[in-house]
């Protein structure tokens, strides 16, 4: 009985050392990525851990480097965020609005349209880039707001994702809703949207990491210095940067921290929307 509680110890220390290792591997890149923007130049990319730390980097990035040149770094992380925050509300929406069309109404064309935007997500979002472009500067929203946000207004993977959530909602809570009196918005934003608090977490900080990531699409949509994204205005600077790591790593620290952040707040509705999505 003794010798099976202590190799059932030994398992359970061996599991627990296999996750610490596994779990160093992961983290790894992004706490080196960290201690390197603050580490003195002479440490980076010579050693695992720096051990004399400065803000250099930092003072290097924000003052404009060799240059001298100072950039808007707050209008450009301002510029982020509203982009960022607006276009994944607007594709999160429209997501659950076709979903709940596609999945719990019966119309004529339904099976086609779904159909359709399974077939369109077999093809890369770049082949629309020119004809969107045209599209946006014959509009008049060249170097606008409206156009870094409206042709990244709709998701085809939140359509998915909210499609396949909501047929597993029994019809009896619609046909209940219905005879009460409930219109077809007061179901989805009411009943539809409260049952799917994990899944829309899930599918909330992935568009959202995907258009806080955007780099092309918001290097040819603006052209003003007011206008420019924090992604844009970080690659420009890569260019004199680039024999400075330094600098490197605390731009990428800046533009990785906030997606880390939103994470760590929704880390447990996270965990559980992923866990359906895997049913």
């Amino acid at each position: 009985m003794v010798g099976s509680k202590k190799h059932s110890g030994t398992r359970r220390a061996v599991r627990y050392g296999i996750a610490a290792v596994l779990l160093l591997i992961m983290v790894y890149p992004y706490l080196y990525m960290v201690l390197s923007s603050f580490a003195d130049w002479t440490q980076i990319d010579k050693q695992l851990f720096p051990t004399r730390f400065t803000t250099k980097s930092y003072e290097w990035l924000f003052s404009g480097g060799e240059t001298g040149i100072t950039r808007p770094w707050l209008n450009a992380f301002f510029n982020s965020i509203f982009v960022s925050i607006a276009s994944t509300a607007l594709m999160m929406f429209f997501g659950i609005m076709v979903a709940y069309a596609l999945s719990k109404l019966n119309f004529f064309g339904r099976n086609a349209i779904n159909n359709f935007v399974l077939f369109h997500m077999f093809f890369p979002a770049i082949i629309l880039l020119v004809p969107s472009f045209l599209i946006i500067q014959r509009a008049g929203l060249y170097d606008t707001y409206l156009g870094l946000i409206i042709p990244k207004a709709v998701s085809l993977w939140a359509i998915f994702m909210y499609t396949n959530f909501f047929k597993a909602v029994p019809t009896v809570f619609i046909e209940a809703a219905k005879l009460d009196g409930a219109s077809d918005l007061k179901i989805m934003f009411r009943i539809m949207l409260p049952m799917s608090k994990s899944i829309t977490t899930v599918i909330f900080l992935f568009l959202l990491m995907e258009r806080w990531t955007e780099l092309l699409w918001d290097m040819i949509a603006v052209k003003s210095d007011s206008m420019l994204t924090l992604n844009v205005l970080l690659s420009q600077m890569f260019g004199p940067y680039g024999s400075y790591p330094g600098p490197l790593y605390a731009a990428s620290t800046i533009l990785t921290l906030p997606i880390i952040v939103m994470f760590l707040i929704f880390s447990k509705k996270f965990q559980e929307g992923m866990q359906f999505s895997l049913k």
